[in-house]
């Protein structure tokens, strides 16, 4: 095996635009013998109702994927490819559970699903506990169920570490998918419980801090569908606009990319970002909004230096990195484009062994964040 013997990690990536001939260079460069399973996250613009069966037919193991806003790739940061990764250890097993109806997700199906999980967890761990395994979770990224999704399998299933993300369709905001058991699927998702005696760290950061000084409230939103009509008693773009310093007209993804707000919760301040503005004049977040919050602009730090030192904090942990999923918002990858940092970022990504794919949000145990890059890295 590559670097250890212990686990042997291959990456690929294929640009071609037929679903078929590029599943074909992607399986060429990941097969290896005795794989325990295999991420694959790929743009909405493959025939999924074609990629799906043949990604079933290519591979017989477990395969954990979904439909993306971009590519974290040996490329680099791609669009419109199909990006994957396939890991061959001893020590590794994956076992993957469907949720196949997001809309009547609730903490009865989470409590049965917690049975299974950790009946599987018991199996491979030897009643050891769950300190050896971590959750992963992808979930369709317009479903506005994240919440719910998390909340209740963070407190069902107890003290295992869970990160995912929301899949993406390339900004359309029209259907997301997860891939399960050869077939890509709206309004689903995928819970995937890894069990090893490898050394892995999950882990969560984000490059804003608080601005105390600007605060705002949230005084109109129909919480459901994370809308905010008003701020401040006040239309909801119009009156983040003053804030930010620009015209409603200059509303932009680029711009709600460079100035989110931030809620507390339990003395730590979380990101909600703005996905877009309605045409009435109301805002649509990634994330849950409630009126009577009081939010804070946030300000950002150098976004390169806080991907460095969480590579830097990782290698503290567990040492070099065989492999890190990492589940990033598009926001950052839209920053990263706007001040031409993507070369930089996709070296530091590639150089420590990232894949993973850009998210419409990301998951943390119990909570669904936004503007994060969260993710699990596995040593050896």
């Amino acid at each position: 095996m590559s670097n250890h013997e212990r686990i042997s990690v291959k990456k690929g990536f294929s640009q071609k635009e037929d679903s078929t001939a590029a599943l074909h260079e992607l399986k060429g460069m990941i097969e290896q013998p005795g794989i325990s399973g295999i991420l694959l996250f790929c743009s909405t613009n493959y025939d999924l109702n074609s990629l799906g069966p043949a990604i079933k037919s290519a591979f017989n193991c477990p395969v954990i994927g979904c439909t993306t806003a971009g590519e974290i790739s040996p490329l680099g940061y791609p669009e419109g490819t199909i990006s994957g990764v396939s890991i061959s250890s001893p020590e590794l097993s994956v076992k993957t559970f469907l949720i196949s109806d997001l809309q009547g997700f609730d903490m009865q199906t989470a409590e049965r699903l917690s049975k299974e999980v950790k009946a599987v967890v018991a199996e491979k761990t030897g009643g050891s506990g769950k300190s050896s395994c971590f959750g992963f979770l992808l979930i369709d990224g317009l479903s506005v169920k994240e919440e719910t999704v998390v909340a209740y399998l963070s407190g069902s299933i107890g003290n295992m570490p869970i990160i995912g993300g929301s899949a993406g369709d390339n900004l359309k905001f029209k259907e997301t998918f997860v891939y399960y058991d050869g077939a890509f699927r709206p309004g689903a998702a995928v819970f995937s419980v890894f069990c090893t005696s490898l050394p892995f760290k999950t882990f969560k950061t984000q490059h804003f801090i608080p601005d105390n000084e600007s605060k705002i409230v949230i005084t109109g939103a129909i919480p459901e569908k994370r809308i905010v009509t008003e701020i401040n008693g006040k239309p909801a773009a119009q009156e983040y606009a003053r804030f930010v310093g620009i015209s409603t007209d200059k509303l932009s993804s680029m711009i709600f990319s460079e100035n989110p707000v931030m809620l507390k919760i339990g003395g730590e301040y979380y990101v909600r970002s703005i996905q877009k503005v309605n045409e009435d004049g109301s805002l649509t977040f990634y994330c849950a909004i409630d009126e009577g919050l009081v939010l804070t602009l946030a300000k950002g730090v150098d976004i390169i230096e806080n991907l460095t030192d969480t590579i830097e904090d990782i290698k503290k942990s567990i040492g070099t990195p065989q492999l890190i999923i990492g589940c990033e918002c598009i926001l950052r990858r839209l920053e990263l484009i706007e001040k031409g940092l993507t070369a930089q970022a996709a070296k530091i990504m590639s150089e420590n062994n990232v894949i993973g794919f850009h998210t419409y949000g990301e998951q943390f145990n119990s909570v669904h964040v936004n503007q994060t890059l969260t993710g699990v890295a596995i040593g050896a």
